[in-house]
Order: C-alpha cells, then sequence, then structure tokens
C-alpha cells in the first residue's frame, strides 16, 4: 500500500508541473516566496573515448569555453563522472564523461538551437556517435 501511494503522489507532481512556456499555478506545491521562477534545466552528458585516445580535461575546457561559454555567457555547471551506454553495434562502452548542466528562463529564445549546436559540435570534434540530452523544468531562485 505504501509503493501505491508514494507512486500516485509521484505521479500527482508530474501532473502538475506546467506546460512548456507556462508559469505554474501559484498554489501548485503550497506557499512559494515570489523570487521563486520556473525554468528549463538542460543536462548535456559528454563521453570523453574516442578513436586514439581520450579527450582530456584540457580539450573539454577549451571546448566549453569556445561553444558553450559563448552560447550561455550567464552560467553552468560541469561535473565528472563515469558513466556506461550500448553504442549503435550493441558494445557495451565504459568511459570517462562530462556532465553540462545549464538554467534558463523558459522564454530563452534560440536556447533549443545552441543547445543543438553545442552537440554537433562536440560529436564533429571528438569523433562521438552522441551526446546525451535531458531537459526538465526546475524551480529556482538567487
Amino acid at each position: 500500500m505504501k509503493r501505491r501511494s508514494l507512486l500516485m503522489s509521484c505521479l500527482l507532481g508530474l501532473a502538475s508541473l506546467p506546460a512548456k512556456g507556462q508559469t505554474g499555478p501559484a498554489g501548485a506545491y503550497g506557499r512559494r516566496p515570489r523570487t521563486q521562477e520556473v525554468w528549463i534545466r538542460t543536462e548535456l552528458y559528454f563521453g570523453t573515448n574516442r578513436p586514439g585516445g581520450e579527450v582530456s580535461d584540457e580539450e573539454f575546457a577549451g571546448f566549453v569555453d569556445r561553444e558553450v561559454t559563448k552560447r550561455f555567457p550567464d552560467g553552468l555547471t560541469l561535473l565528472t563522472g563515469y558513466g556506461q551506454f550500448l553504442n549503435s553495434q550493441g558494445v557495451l562502452i565504459r568511459e570517462r564523461s562530462k556532465v553540462l548542466i545549464l538554467f534558463y528562463p523558459l522564454q530563452t529564445e534560440g536556447a533549443t538551437a545552441r543547445i543543438q549546436e553545442i552537440r554537433e559540435a562536440y560529436k564533429t570534434a571528438f569523433q562521438q556517435e552522441s551526446v546525451l540530452k535531458v531537459e526538465s523544468y526546475a524551480y529556482v531562485s538567487f
């Protein structure tokens, strides 16, 4: 019974998130400070294995400077981790990974196109099959 209640609570919470381009209703999760806003959170997952060796921290930092900062100059978060996935040939790939986290207001024009440009630039520069993108809504305040 507890598992079902938890599942229903999660589903109800997801159902009350605003649609893209909308702000949430003021009472959706109780009272919130007026400074809190709904933004988009985008995570990009970059693999570092490539033919001929691994993408170095210096190479990745240069990529961020050249391709990310100019498109999202207000800030970002970068994490280093370990990941694995099945590639298009069904081979399990294990590698160091970089996770780039961006937050920006819902009304940010051209954000989707700029994010796609970053993904394509990385795939081209470092011979990658893909760059995973995850998007969600986040309530933020400063």
